[in-house]
């Protein structure tokens, strides 16, 4: 959220992405530190006489963070709850301690040689072992290693890190700056200077300095595991897979192994690939000769008739296992086993005769609509977020009939599990390096050394999946330094400091990270800056590259309808916002605090520093009134963020093969709190999720009304052609059929298909647009693929009436049937039951007069309960 070349990045069509992470038996043992944690405030620190007994040992978590260690411990109220933030910025700006008292093994003291990994230290660590230093690290998003042959004991080891305030440590240096470069959000609480931000300085998650989707909580911690691996005379660390050739008939693979040998010698390595229903189709043994240090061994292996791996909606997600045996048969015999998937990936950008160029995504030579949302982090503190929350939020992605996440710069490299699921749904994944705006110090060598050592760590860590197709050097840096004033505004304060920190922007982003995905990521293209065309002149462009599109909700603040007059390329980012479910409020704001404009309600809302709410009652009432108190607030905020979206995503989809994706933000939140996200923090849709469900549908209709012509396309994203009928009904709210006709039509694959356009004279023929609706449908013989209702009003001067709806709620299976019905129109219901969960197979939409909706629900409430609580919201419970 938000030297000039010119380059086509494609990657050949032989080119996959697969391979590697160290699964079984990594080196001869690998296993998380087992240890008993505690943590302190570190003795000396200024913030001790406020906070006295902090510098006590106390139990800790990890991987964790201090925050959460506070919260286990009760020293500080919840962060989320309330209205705390203000109040615990200090933990930001203090140094702590972390200790690890673990024993060792005698089969690990055993061998010859041992290492600790530290997979996430945030930040700035001094970290020693036994009394004695051991490393120091300056980077959150990298793994650390340190030797610890010789230095192990069998009993009573202690790991002592000492984790320094990124705030404290490098404000001295950014104060002391004759002209800043541009940050990110700042500091409304005084723990930061707001002219002094050491976030684009500090190789951590952008998103902890604050986000107008988010709070400021300023970590310290270890955030993923230590680990203690210990080996003998060889080790494999890598394995890594490249596909020469893929096509339906053959694969040829060259499987590379890469193995530390502590001296000369010879090793014997075995190969073997599993196919998708773990028959082995490939075994082969090869004899190495070793020198000491790392060794790259290649092994090229062929097979037929591949399965390949495809993205939701165009196949099967085939995935093969590799199994790399070093020494196979011996005692000390180590591997490593990874699934992979074959396909193939390609940037295509094409050159049209306007001059303009394409931005499609060609998977095994198929080019694929982009369908999907961007990825935020999934809380504020990472080690929270466990397996089961990512697998919820990503099922809920592909159930949307999404295909694609962007997985956005300004948190951290998820977890290998996000990519795993990514890789069983059929979800691609842009991936971002972790850049999130502002401008980068690439002007500085050991900043770029230090961020391209952190690329290559996760370059290599994620290359294997297939789900990743793009690496993208960062979230809008370049369109701020260009369109923003950022680059301005230094060029007139000092023009040879903003020349060197544009160079070092090129340096790092335009050659560092280029070379590094070139060289690690095994033919997945790299982009340097979204929205961008890879530093091209122009960085948001809507003929060319990818596109954010933030003048509707973002400044100025267009009406909605501006969505359908801009058409770009591929759009990337373009959102409005909306509260979460109001079962998630309640616990985190209290009841009597559930007001627009109260205190807590303005802290879970950080856009404009609060002052989002005004944007949001802006877009509600222009189109669907003035809420009469908070519970139709949140409602209108959800039917207004989902009409919108819907609008935008169809349109996208319609000018489809000119606009080839369609990625709007947010799906997740990172805490219960006002956000652009179609999923809340606790998981519940919001009206856009159940929208979006439909309006990514594989096929569609998109009927959009623009300055009174209604255009009607058909949408076809599978790769064979659709034959179907769309029906176009003119009706009043009473359900009184004025006139209606339809067509029989082939719809091309992987195709749009416009079959008419029609002023609101002809689809109104004198009736009163207040009180008629036109509803467009796609058929499957009797069955209804897709519908869109186009109303010739603002939803607030629709001549709705309050109506009563009829219910049926009835056991059924393992769940329930909800039955609906109502003898007049109902627009945007939406079913809830108040004070407990139900998992609906739709939600959010218009009831069309005497026409019954049958709903499937499930729920850990019993059926009384269910049918006392029930309760049904449309547009004119609001009034």
């Amino acid at each position: 959220m938000r030297a000039h070349r010119r380059l086509h990045v494609v990657a050949p069509a032989c080119w996959l992405l697969l391979v590697l992470l160290v699964a079984w038996a990594l080196p001869v043992a690998a296993a998380p530190l087992a240890a008993d944690w505690s943590f302190r405030l570190l003795p000396g620190d200024a913030r001790g006489a406020a906070h006295p007994g902090l510098q006590q040992w106390r139990p800790a978590q990890v991987p964790g963070a201090v925050h959460t260690d506070l919260l286990a411990q009760g020293l500080i109220p919840d962060p989320y709850v309330g209205a705390p933030e203000a109040g615990l910025q200090w933990i930001g700006l203090a140094s702590w301690e972390y200790r690890a008292r673990f024993d060792v093994d005698a089969a690990t003291l055993a061998r010859a040689h041992a290492e600790l990994a530290f997979q996430g230290l945030d930040t700035f660590a001094t970290v020693s072992l036994n009394g004695a230093p051991l490393l120091q690290a300056d980077n959150s998003h990298r793994t650390w290693r340190a030797r610890v042959d010789g230095r192990l004991r069998a009993t009573g080891n202690e790991l002592r890190i000492v984790l320094r305030s990124p705030i404290s440590t490098l404000l001295p240096g950014v104060q002391a700056m004759p002209h800043k470069i541009a940050g990110n959000y700042p500091s409304p609480y005084g723990d930061e200077p707001k002219d002094a931000m050491v976030g684009n300085f500090v190789r951590k998650p952008g998103y902890h300095f604050g986000w107008d989707w988010g709070p400021r909580y300023v970590t310290a911690g270890l955030w993923r595991p230590v680990q203690l691996e210990s080996w003998d005379a060889q080790r494999l660390t890598a394995l890594a897979v490249q596909t020469r050739a893929l096509d339906a008939d053959h694969a040829d693979l060259a499987v590379t192994l890469q193995v530390e040998s502590a001296a000369p010698g010879n090793a014997a390595v075995r190969v073997e690939i599993l196919d998708p229903d773990g028959v082995s189709v490939v075994r082969m043994d090869r004899d190495a000769a070793l020198q000491a240090g790392d060794n790259a061994i290649a092994v090229p292996v062929s097979l037929k008739q591949p399965r390949r791996w495809w993205p939701a909606g165009q196949g099967e997600q085939a995935r093969y296992t590799v199994r790399a045996t070093l020494a196979p048969g011996a005692a000390d015999a180590t591997g490593i086993e990874q699934r992979i998937g074959l396909r193939t990936v390609e940037l295509r950008r094409e050159v049209d005769r306007q001059g303009g160029q394409g931005f499609a995504f060609v998977i095994n030579g198929v080019p694929i609509f982009a369908k999907g949302a961007n990825v935020i982090p999934f809380d504020m503190f990472p080690a929270r977020v466990d397996a089961a929350r990512i697998r919820r939020e990503l099922t809920a992605a592909r159930d949307a009939n999404m295909n694609m996440l962007r997985n956005w710069g300004g948190g951290y490299y998820e977890d290998d599990v996000f990519f795993d699921i990514a890789d069983e749904l059929g979800l691609l994944v842009w991936q971002d390096f972790m850049f999130g705006g502002g401008m980068q110090p690439g002007y500085d060598p050991a900043f770029r050394a230090n961020v391209v050592a952190e690329a290559r760590d996760n370059v290599r860590r994620l290359r294997h999946h297939p789900s990743v197709v793009l690496w993208c050097g960062n979230n809008e840096e370049e369109t701020a330094w260009k369109d923003w004033g950022h680059g301005r505004d230094l060029a007139a304060a000092d023009p040879a400091f903003a020349a060197r920190v544009w160079q070092g922007y090129v340096d790092l982003f335009g050659n560092d990270l280029r070379q590094v995905v070139a060289e690690e990521g095994l033919g997945v293209p790299y982009w340097s800056s979204s929205p961008g065309n890879d530093l091209d002149e122009k960085a948001n462009d809507s003929t060319r590259g990818d596109k954010h599109y933030w003048q509707v909700w973002g400044n100025p603040a267009l009406p909605v309808s501006a969505y359908l007059r801009e058409t770009p390329r591929f759009m990337s980012e373009y959102g409005l916002q909306a509260w979460p479910v109001l079962r998630t409020l309640d616990g985190i704001i209290p009841a009597a605090e559930q007001q627009v404009d109260s205190a807590t309600v303005r802290a879970h809302q950080k856009f404009m520093a609060g002052e989002g709410n005004q944007r949001l009652l802006k877009y509600i009432e222009e189109e669907y009134g003035t809420p009469r108190d908070f519970p139709a607030f949140v409602y209108l905020s959800q039917v207004m963020q989902a009409d919108g979206i819907q609008l935008a995503a169809l349109h996208h989809r319609a000018s489809r093969p000119y606009t080839m994706g369609s990625l709007y933000w947010q799906l997740n939140d990172v805490w219960p709190g006002a956000s652009w996200s179609s999923i809340d923090y606790a998981g519940r849709w919001k009206a856009l999720h159940f929208h979006a469900r439909r309006f990514f549908a594989d096929q569609a209709v998109a009927a959009l009304r623009d300055d009174g012509v209604t255009r009607i396309s058909l949408l076809n994203d599978r790769q064979q052609g659709l034959r179907a009928t769309w029906r176009l009904r003119v009706m009043d709210l009473d359900g009184t059929l004025r006139h209606t006709r339809r067509k029989t039509v082939d719809v091309p694959p992987l195709a749009a298909l416009e079959v008419g356009r029609f002023d609101d004279t002809t689809l109104l023929k004198g009736a009163d647009p207040t009180r008629t609706v036109a509803v467009v449908e796609l058929l499957d013989g009797a069955r209804v693929l897709s519908r869109q209702a186009v109303y010739f009003v603002a939803a607030k001067d629709l001549a709705l009436a309050p109506v009563t709806i009829d219910t049926d709620l009835r056991a059924d299976g393992e769940g329930y049937v909800l039955q609906l019905r109502a003898p007049q129109w109902v627009r945007a219901l939406w079913i809830a039951f108040e004070g407990h969960d139900a998992t609906l197979d739709d939600n959010a939409l218009d009831l069309l007069p005497g026409e019954t909706v049958t709903l499937h629900l499930r729920s850990d409430a019993d059926l009384t309960t269910l049918r006392r609580s029930l309760r049904l919201t449309s547009l004119t419970d609001t009034r």
